[in-house]
């Protein structure tokens, strides 16, 4: 962690809904005129897109049938701890991107699927923001967790985030039904080992809970909405937290445990600004006050 040089992660696995999460960051960025650097969690990918399926039949020819993007075996995640920790003490650091498709690849001329090098931090960011899967990874001799400030867990209820990644891989990845579930099935182990463990380290998780029947995700024809969904927000600490105030501004939304606050699906995004608003400034604060 560190005073002069904060780190924000989103943590939550695909399919979860973070980079909504990441939409109402920018905005509180922009807003305050905070310039932040930003680190997505796909350039610390180990593998690029062509070496990761040779990898994946490499290890299900031994007897895999479970290594994903989830576990750690698939990762950098010294690197990543290392690119935290460095930016916590110097606010500098190496970063690269992952290139997802062709628009991104005509912007850094880099073909799909393979990473741009690696380069240095520009100096003069006033934060990180890391979006990801890791962001709250801790194993071993590897503690992601402990350098960052701000820890935001996105967790859709497990129905909902099969629902949100069968939508995304066969609307726009054009996958069929069987390739997302055996996705899905590959993952699992590293999700319960890997994933889930990190948001009992996150300082706020939000968990999207649909109002509609999901019993069967694998038949649902559309992603439940917003509107037909209720939010479930909880606090590692809820000291300091001015729960009276959040009520009054998020109508409709109630509080079923001293620390958890559940709000309408559609609140979402102002609940965001809100809550995290506040603490942004804080870090800021702290970090002039370092000097």
């Amino acid at each position: 962690m560190s005073v002069k040089h904060p780190i924000i992660a989103i943590t939550g696995s695909s399919g979860a809904g973070t980079t909504t999460v990441m939409r109402s960051f920018q905005h509180i960025f922009r807003r305050e005129q905070l310039t932040a650097q930003i680190v997505e969690g796909d350039s610390f990918h180990k593998f690029n897109r062509m070496e990761m399926r040779e990898e994946m039949k490499k290890q299900e020819a031994a007897g895999n049938r479970h290594f994903s993007h989830f576990g750690p075996d698939a990762n950098l995640l010294g690197e990543l701890e290392t690119v935290f920790k460095t930016y916590g003490e110097t606010g500098g650091g190496k970063v690269r991107k992952y290139i997802h498709d062709a628009g991104e690849a005509a912007e850094f001329g880099v073909e799909p699927g393979n990473f741009t090098e690696w380069k240095d931090i520009k100096p003069g960011s006033d934060l990180m923001f890391y979006e990801g899967l890791h962001g709250g990874y801790a194993s071993g001799e590897i503690n992601v967790a402990k350098q960052v400030d701000l820890l935001v867990g996105v967790v859709p209820i497990i129905n909902l985030e099969w629902i949100q990644k069968l939508h995304r891989d066969q609307i726009q990845r054009g996958y069929s039904q069987e390739a997302v579930m055996d996705t899905i099935l590959r993952r699992m182990p590293d999700y319960v080992h890997h994933i889930a463990p990190q948001f009992s380290r996150t300082h706020v998780n939000f968990q999207r809970v649909p109002t509609v029947d999901t019993s069967n995700p694998f038949i649902a024809k559309d992603i439940p909405t917003l509107d037909e969904s209720m939010v479930v927000i909880r606090f590692a600490n809820p000291k300091g937290i001015d729960f009276p105030y959040l009520l009054s501004m998020l109508h409709d939304s109630w509080m079923s445990r001293p620390n958890t606050l559940v709000v309408p699906g559609g609140k979402m995004g102002i609940a965001m600004q809100l809550i995290f608003t506040p603490m942004i400034l804080r870090l800021m604060d702290l970090k002039r006050r370092a000097g």
